[in-house]
């Protein structure tokens, strides 16, 4: 799924009262998560420093394509159109397979999720779909029924998917009767005022209906100094109600499912190739136009803002619908980007669900044979991806990951314990879960897992202990490496620019700068490229805050949060990299 940060905040304002997140009641510069903190007081990674310093005198090597494995790119866009990719070997909109790699007129990238008949805009999360294959079989199983291995692990899968199912359903309808109110009152204010967004002084003399009522005029009033303005938080109760809209009557609808209809592939043969069209942009580019600025829009045109990387070239890859990407579609994603010359990877999106990990290993194995980086954004749950799942992943799904699990299976926590173990914050009297307390093996992440793959947090902008971004998932043994990702200005559809949060804005900073690296040192290696962006880091010394899986406020060292200890660092990635010889 492909959501920013917007759900996890939404629930903060809510249900919250904890401070954890550095404020948004600042103007920032337009390209902060580019400078550097010693010289320009904002804790970006550098790389204006490192185009002054070290690069100004020097041409690239090769012009790198990375492919931004999203929800679509805008090719239209004015800082984009001229770092696109483009097949060369096709020549556009003749209907022929020019280049005979089986991708009709695929200029820019391609486009999993459509067929002739259109685009899939909407899907379910994963487990809606776990729900729906599973529940003819196991409706009515109970524990007395006899089942052989495979079917006790496939009804562990459908039970727990059933749990999960029920909570997220719940927390989505409270939520967004809540939005729906928020949303009411603002638009009420609005017109008693003549205005399409009224000001915090409007709000203070309205006069509410009921206790609801009143309840959401604090709500708008936190979430405006929150947001840095009542503007933004307009927009963003705006974004939240479509979002939560979108989640009720598609991602979580187990009845929606129009796949088979607009995509018209075999869905149960994971090893079918050749499906999709090719519409990089799709109906909603706004999330990778946003991911593809980042890493390379186009520097020094005097428009629009300056990507990391100078020399790039974006293909378009379209996988993911709004609800959870599924692992067929990923694989392809992979396996086509590899062929058609990417040497990155961007991947900002994920889901706590897996259907068929296997095709998504050998694509990620696919990609370490071919010399391919992965770079995959952590996610904005605040959750520890060393206890939670968060799919994909670098860890396959080897016999030795297989035997591990049958050796330390651990039992699944009933829905009266993790009642009883809630979750963060104040619920207004909801009762919301969360997992319990995990004893952490540390000889899983000895695992069979690849080295061709980078997982990043979300940094903020400020060298304090608000440092990590307050949404973001964190992993002392899963996450590498941490980037900004809080209030990152770049591309949306129609030659815009807006500022968006997660770790999908993280994500595409660490592919900019591995890109950045290849086209000075294309001889690098995946692995030596992840070596060297992890040893350059700047190692963050204070502690910082952190709301852990038990929900408790806590400030810890910046090593508990990821592999590193750090965020990521052009200028002394590329000092570092000087030193490095390509490996055979």
């Amino acid at each position: 799924m492909r959501f920013k940060h917007i759900l996890y905040f939404t629930i903060c304002f809510f249900f919250s009262t904890a401070a954890f997140s550095q404020s948004k009641d600042v103007k920032l510069p337009a390209n902060w998560y580019n400078l550097d903190l010693l010289q320009d007081g904002y804790f970006g990674i550098s790389t204006e420093k490192a185009y002054k310093e070290i690069l100004q005198n020097r041409k690239p090597k090769e012009s790198i394509i990375i492919a931004v494995i999203d929800g679509g790119v805008d090719t239209n866009h004015e800082d984009l159109k001229d770092v696109l990719w483009t097949n060369k070997k096709e020549i556009p909109n003749n209907g022929i397979d020019d280049d005979g790699n089986g991708y009709v007129d695929d200029i820019h990238g391609w486009n999993f999720i459509g067929s002739k008949k259109g685009n899939l805009a909407y899907d379910n999360l994963e487990l809606v779909r776990i729900l729906r294959a599973y529940q003819p079989k196991y409706r009515s199983t109970i524990k007395s029924t006899v089942l052989d291995s495979t079917e006790k692990e496939e009804f562990a899968l459908y039970t727990k998917a059933t749990t999960e199912f029920g909570i997220k359903y719940n927390d989505a309808h409270e939520t967004f009767a809540v939005i729906a109110v928020i949303n009411k009152v603002l638009d009420s204010v609005g017109k008693l005022h003549h205005k399409t967004i009224p000001s915090l002084e409007d709000i203070d003399t309205y006069k509410a209906d009921d206790e609801m009522e009143e309840h959401c005029k604090k709500i708008i009033r936190k979430g405006a100094k929150e947001s840095g303005s009542i503007e933004k938080f307009h927009k963003e109760m705006k974004d939240a109600y479509k979002q939560y809209d979108v989640m009720l009557r598609y991602n979580l609808n187990p009845k929606y499912d129009e796949r088979a209809e607009l995509v018209g592939d075999d869905y149960n043969n994971a090893n079918e190739r050749i499906y999709g069209n090719n519409d990089v942009a799709g109906p909603n580019a706004e999330h990778g136009s946003h991911v593809s600025g980042i890493i390379g829009a186009k520097r020094n045109n005097n428009i629009g803002i300056n990507g990391i990387a100078d020399h790039v070239r974006i293909m378009g890859i379209r996988v993911v619908p709004e609800g959870d990407e599924r692992d067929k579609d990923v694989a392809n994603g992979i396996r086509y980007a590899v062929d058609n010359g990417a040497r990155v990877i961007n991947m900002s999106f994920g889901k706590g669900f897996k259907w068929n990990k296997a095709v998504v290993d050998e694509a990620v194995k696919y990609a370490a044979e071919k010399g391919v980086l992965l770079v995959h954004a952590a996610g904005n749950d605040n959750k520890n991806n060393d206890v939670e799942e968060n799919y994909p992943t670098k860890y396959y799904d080897s016999p030795e990951a297989v035997e591990y699990k049958r050796l330390h299976k651990k039992k699944e926590p009933t829905l009266k314990e993790m009642v009883q173990n809630p979750m963060r914050g104040n619920t207004m009297g909801q009762t919301r879960v969360g997992p319990l307390k995990t004893v952490l093996d540390t000889a899983k992440f000895q695992l069979p897992q690849a080295n061709n793959w980078i997982e990043v947090g979300a940094s903020a902008y400020k060298n304090d202990a608000t440092l990590k971004a307050s949404f973001s998932n964190y992993g002392k043994y899963t996450v590498d490496v941490f980037a900004p990702g809080f209030m990152i200005n770049s591309t949306v559809p129609g030659s815009k620019y807006e500022e968006f949060d997660g770790t999908s804005m993280a994500a595409p900073v660490v592919s900019g700068l591995a890109a950045l690296i290849l086209s000075y040192y294309p001889d690098l290696k995946p692995h030596q490229v992840r070596d060297i962006i992890m040893k350059s880091v700047v190692k963050v010394e204070q502690k910082v805050k952190r709301e852990n899986e038990r929900g408790e406020s806590e400030r810890v060292y910046f090593k508990e949060l990821c592999v590193s200890g750090g965020i990521v660092n052009a200028y002394q990635a590329l000092k570092l990299a000087a030193t490095y010889k390509a490996n055979p």
